[in-house]
């Protein structure tokens, strides 16, 4: 059997390993980015000077032939599914028995007057990298970044850390509200105005100018402002990178249209990760999940369903981790921007506007649905231990110590929060457990 993949990010090379660990079929995997897997996240930090390109492989090159993974850089112009055959942009073929899509995403364009100039782009490939060092090398005197969200906030702190003035654009009324509840929004719109980056809120992008050389020279917003640039971020969002397979046999909607075992339309078909929709998601879930750790666990599961191993996909209680510059983001379980009907919150900030936990619970029972800690590090297998025990918000309040990750010399805040929730909640006063006498208790209980 010959099982081809087309995307070398992490949900590409783990359905590699994982067809390495439970066969030993023939595995090739294509990409025209980069001849080796490297952490995208870590993008920014070779931008901002913190590492090499190289320091972003977590395998050497050696990797990939002791474990027998052939690797084809090129680019995929057709996907042939009744000859399942692949055509490249250079008019080479490749035959296959099972293919895995995993293709990732691609900045969204809105069809902006002046999209298309020099200086114009997004941040997700490694291409977009190269972009943008050579859209900065001769300096500029500022960037526009067109949205919010965490792919916005990383490109403005990539340029912002080499002095380059921003502006962001923003057509919510707080930053990431879309996603985020407005308490923790408000908190991350000051967190980036404090920073010294100019946010305009309620503001969206109507044109993009260029110059006699085709480089953008300024944006025009909704509000009419001219603003002079000479790089403009469209981090508007990502959507599914499929454009090679419209018009085809696959099945696709917003993405390559899949059921709970990574199948497409097409028997031999399968897809994953950034670039795959669920026909039908599952509950509190989405139906594209373009997050790091769900990527990963599509790649394994779409793997084993590769090798006639039925495996449902089963990501458990959602979670996910950011950085809003210098404040760590951690959610656990279901938070939305607004509460559904039956739900209740408790939100606490401290002073400082830089730390805050909001937990949601069902009203009627207290049953603890979900938490975001910003500023704070909690461990998720604890929060995911709670969600799977159905424990009580009050239960989760009295043992928050337990959650806490616990660095040497670093501070805690849990007795704040309880006091904070005592004071919202006088008919349920809750006192604080020993954290390590929790702890045992926990996971005793698991």
């Amino acid at each position: 059997m010959h099982h081809v993949i087309i995307g070398n990010g992490i949900t590409g090379i783990t359905a590699a390993r994982t067809l390495r660990k439970l066969s030993d079929d023939t595995i090739t995997v294509i990409s025209g980015e980069t001849d080796y897997f490297f952490s995208r996240t870590a993008l920014m930090y070779i931008y901002m000077g913190h590492m090499r390109f190289e320091d972003t492989q977590p395998y050497p090159p050696e990797f990939w032939k002791k474990n027998r993974i052939n690797l084809l850089k090129k680019w995929v112009k057709q996907v042939h599914v009744d000859s399942k055959l692949i055509e490249f942009d250079n008019g080479d073929t490749l035959e296959y028995d099972t293919l895995l899509i995993a293709t990732g995403a691609q900045s969204n364009k809105f069809g902006w007057p002046g999209q298309d100039l020099k200086g114009v782009q997004g941040l997700y490939s490694y291409q977009d990298l190269l972009e943008l060092e050579a859209n900065t090398r001769n300096g500029i005197n500022r960037g526009v970044i067109v949205g919010g969200g965490l792919i916005g906030i990383e490109m403005a702190e990539m340029l912002h850390a080499r002095k380059y003035p921003v502006t962001l654009l923003v057509r919510e009324t707080n930053y990431w509200n879309n996603v985020l509840p407005e308490q923790e929004s408000d908190m991350i719109s000051h967190h980036i105005r404090h920073h010294g980056f100019d946010l305009r809120l309620n503001e969206t992008l109507t044109e993009i100018l260029g110059d006699a050389q085709g480089r953008v020279r300024g944006v025009i917003t909704g509000s009419g402002e001219e603003i002079a640039c000479q790089v403009v971020g469209l981090t508007a969002g990502v959507a599914p990178n499929i454009a090679f397979l419209k018009g085809g046999s696959i099945n696709v909607d917003r993405g390559v249209v899949i059921n709970q075992h990574m199948r497409t339309n097409i028997e031999s078909v399968f897809a994953a990760g950034d670039c795959a929709q669920f026909q039908h998601a599952l509950p509190d879930r989405r139906p594209i999940e373009q997050v790091w750790y769900t990527g990963k666990l599509q790649g394994e599961c779409a793997a084993k369903n590769m090798l006639g191993m039925p495996t449902l996909y089963n990501p458990g209680y959602w979670f996910n981790s950011a950085k809003f510059l210098d404040i760590e983001y951690q959610t656990y379980g279901t938070v939305l921007n607004k509460l559904r009907d039956g739900e209740s919150e408790f939100y606490w900030e401290h002073p400082d506007r830089e730390k805050a936990v909001h937990i949601v619970y069902r009203t009627e029972d207290r049953l603890f649905i979900g938490i975001n800690v910003f500023g704070l590090r909690m461990r998720h297998d604890i929060f995911n231990t709670w969600l799977q025990q159905g424990k009580s918000v009050d239960y989760v309040l009295t043992h928050l110590r337990a959650a806490h990750f616990d660095p040497e010399f670093y501070r805690h805040f849990e007795d704040a929060v309880i006091q904070s929730w005592n004071a919202q909640h006088p008919n349920h006063m809750i006192t604080l457990a020993d954290a390590k006498s929790a702890k045992k208790m926990i996971f005793k209980n698991a």
